[in-house]
């Protein structure tokens, strides 16, 4: 897939998220605490050159959905200053 395909689905599913949810419980979204402590520990072994292929795969996608949820909450934010 294409970086545009990539933009083009991103753009369908933040639509589709921010235009049937309830925007509060998306803008309040966090994390449960087992996948913050998760995360953190993800994170740490990062800073310390300590990652597993395996760990390196889960924190890739650990960013790759902050990125959408950062994404829904900036369509949000957008679509009420409208």
């Amino acid at each position: 897939m294409s970086i545009t395909d990539q933009s083009t689905v991103y753009d369908e599913l933040l639509d589709l998220f921010t235009g049937t949810a309830n925007a509060d419980r998306l803008r309040d979204f966090r994390l449960s605490s087992d996948k913050q402590s998760r995360l953190d520990l993800l994170l740490q072994k990062n800073r310390d050159g300590q990652l597993t292929p395996s760990d390196h795969a889960e924190l890739d996608e650990f960013e790759r959905l902050e990125h959408l949820g950062r994404m829904l909450k900036a369509r949000l934010r957008r679509k009420r200053d409208e």
